[in-house]
């Protein structure tokens, strides 16, 4: 199919699978039961999706199917009939911060057309680069990090030292914090939920310039389809944790050493992404419970039209509760 012909517009049903796990979830922040919450968003994610228009197929999920009930990867979801496409879910982007009733976690969803998107295999690692925008073109992961920021603060009009770096809060980092600090740039560090940092850069007003650093590798597919609909870029490169990882992987035919740009990560335009808010963040607001039901924030995007809407929900659970299995 040619890519400027849209297909049926699914980012509305995705943020009906976002609002779902994030109310379900969202009974967990602060209850230190991150399986309890993984469970509950994962019910009410796949409840929604299977009352999709669609045959889709999970790409990034929880990895091989086991005895545990989680989406996973292989997994076919939908109602079998309309567009077949590929699945990225994250049902829970901050399950540490969810769990430890701390901001910035988030229910994900993205999707695109059968084949295009990347499956990195059992390789949970990857080294990356995330900007918005005004910086689409200007960053090479390759190139060293104050290259990168000068190349960002020019294309931004602004001075290095005002430029913002979001980064994972951990030890792999520590020279990563130390060249950007030697750059003179200011850091904001995450403690989890990289979707969301990535996101940040494309956010207008959210203050983040740039994603740098090592994150999950199914949470740079995600936000991939996220920054390739809102007009970012992310470039990767897949990271061994160790020698036996590394020797297994160029077995099976990964390459470590090459850039994995957004058009590997992402081959259409023809994307959706949704994220509600679980717990408060600088994207979204969290859930927030009221008498006999709840308030959501939700984004949805659609890549071929480059649509962004912002969603505030109103849930009756009365109502939700005469119509569901699950019980919000």
């Amino acid at each position: 199919m040619n890519d400027l012909e849209p297909t049926r517009n699914l980012a509305m049903e995705f943020g009906r699978v976002t609002e779902a796990a994030a109310l379900l979830a969202a009974r967990y922040m602060g209850r230190a039961a991150k399986e309890d919450a993984d469970q509950a968003a994962v019910d009410g994610m796949r409840l929604i999706l299977n009352s999709v228009v669609m045959e889709a197929t999970v790409v990034i999920g929880e990895g091989e199917k086991d005895e545990a009930p989680m989406l996973y990867n292989g997994e076919v979801l939908g109602t079998g009939a309309g567009p077949q496409m590929d699945l990225a879910v994250d049902p829970i982007d901050g399950t540490r911060p969810l769990a430890q009733g701390r901001p910035n976690s988030i229910a994900t969803v993205a999707a695109a057309p059968r084949g295009t998107m990347y499956d990195p295999g059992p390789f949970v690692y990857m080294d990356k680069i995330a900007v918005g925008p005004a910086c689409k073109g200007v960053i090479d992961i390759e190139k060293p990090v104050e290259d990168n920021l000068t190349a960002i603060a020019k294309a931004l009009d602004k001075r290095p030292s005002d430029v913002t770096v979001v980064i994972l809060d951990r030890p792999r980092h520590d020279e990563l914090f130390t060249e950007v600090r030697r750059c003179g740039a200011r850091i904001r560090m995450i403690d989890d939920g990289d979707v969301a940092g990535a996101l940040m850069t494309a956010w207008p007003d959210s203050g983040i310039d740039v994603l740098m650093g090592i994150g999950g590798t199914p949470e740079g597919v995600i936000a991939a389809c996220a920054l390739r609909a809102m007009g970012g870029e992310i470039q990767g490169k897949l990271y061994a944790r160790n020698e036996e990882e590394l020797k297994r992987g160029r077995e099976l035919g990964f390459d470590f050493d090459s850039i994995i740009t957004m058009d590997s990560l992402v081959s259409s335009n023809d994307v959706f992404f949704a994220a509600t808010g679980i717990t408060d963040g600088e994207l979204l607001d969290g859930v927030k419970y009221i008498s006999n039901g709840a308030r959501t924030e939700t984004i949805v995007v659609r890549g071929i039209t480059g649509t962004v809407r912002r969603i505030n929900a109103t849930h009756s659970f009365d109502k939700l509760d005469m119509i569901s299995s699950l019980h919000y």
